[in-house]
């Protein structure tokens, strides 16, 4: 049996120890959650697990492996506490908001030699592992261009916004992580414009709501990223990819498998309502692999270096959105 804790009892912290709970050979020990309250209670009685301190999860030897699904704020110092302790990381992005702690962080992990998993759960959506393999395997050509959506269905409140570390930290580092993913090379330029034009409190935040981002690969490939805090029609996550052989198309899932049609025209059912259900799959395939990596000692498919340059693409296109001008980047460049 595999001994687990969990940091956090909101919303993701939630979907990740429900899913831990599923498998057999794990058990959800302690729970922990620095904001006590009856979420934390109930969470806590449905998994048989006992609400603890941090301090006790990491003396305790007989805990395995730790999901840090708490504030951001939080990560950095626990992913310290984990590796010093010697327990496998299941780690939420970002490690910090701040590049250097990510970069010292980063550092400090992999020296201590501690197996440590990343959670960018579109890596372990079946859709994106499809292109993804279909693109390695050669059966779709030589990969040239990119073109990815992202639009939440509506803004998040200002008071999310405000701790956030901002639209390109939170909500398009996914999409720079699954460009390095699928073109499987380093991105080296970054372009970036963005504004608030959906609510202007976000701006009075210091946030934008919508942006546009290129990015030029090492080899000289593009891709075309399109975020924003609103799409009236629900969660608008697609992805297309040109190659030499196929264009390869991810669409969004709806609700329903059902086209209504009648003299009017047709009618089809909205796409899922948020990231939660719409890569239920993938959080349910990423606890697997991260069980499977404590037992077998698996790589995952995104480590805490993958969090690392996911984030240094972030801060460069925040310095481009800013100065107005593409910015080049390499291994050693810092905001």
């Amino acid at each position: 049996m595999i001994n687990l804790a969990v940091f956090g009892a909101g919303r993701i912290g939630h979907v990740h120890a429900i899913n831990a709970s599923g498998l057999g050979s794990v058990q959800i020990k302690y729970l922990v959650d620095p904001i006590a309250g009856e979420h934390q209670a109930l969470l806590a009685a449905r998994l048989g697990a006992e609400s603890v301190s941090a301090d006790t999860v990491f003396s305790d030897s007989s805990i395995d492996g730790v999901i840090i699904a708490s504030s951001t704020d939080t990560h950095a110092e626990l992913l310290l506490k984990a590796a010093k302790s010697g327990k496998a990381i299941f780690c939420e992005k970002p490690v910090s908001l701040n590049f250097a702690t990510v970069e010292a962080v980063t550092n400090a992990v992999e020296v201590s030699g501690v197996a440590c998993f990343l959670a960018f759960q579109r890596r372990y959506d079946p859709d994106f592992r499809f292109v993804r393999d279909r693109v390695v395997s050669g059966d779709a050509g030589t990969l040239e261009h990119i073109v990815m959506h992202t639009r939440d269905p509506s803004p998040p409140s200002v008071a999310y916004i405000s701790h956030s570390g901002g639209m390109f930290r939170d909500q398009a580092i996914h999409d720079f992580d699954m460009a390095r993913y699928l073109l499987g090379e380093e991105i080296v330029t970054v372009y970036a414009v963005g504004n608030c034009l959906i609510d202007k409190e976000i701006g009075d935040a210091g946030d934008i709501d919508t942006a546009m981002v290129t990015l030029t690969s090492a080899s000289g490939r593009f891709v075309q990223m399109i975020n924003c805090r609103r799409a009236p029609f629900g969660y608008d996550q697609r992805l297309e990819v040109l190659c030499s052989k196929e264009v390869l198309y991810v669409e969004n899932r709806p609700q329903r498998g059902v086209t209504i049609a009648d003299v009017s025209g047709f009618r089809a059912s909205p796409p899922m309502s948020y990231f939660i259900e719409r890569f239920a799959a993938a959080y349910r395939n990423e606890i697997v692999a991260f069980v499977d990596m404590i037992e077998t000692g698996r790589q995952p498919l995104a480590g805490i270096r993958d969090g690392l340059e996911a984030q240094r693409i972030a801060e460069a296109a925040i310095v481009s959105m800013q100065t107005g001008m593409p910015i080049h980047i390499g291994p050693d460049w810092r905001p």
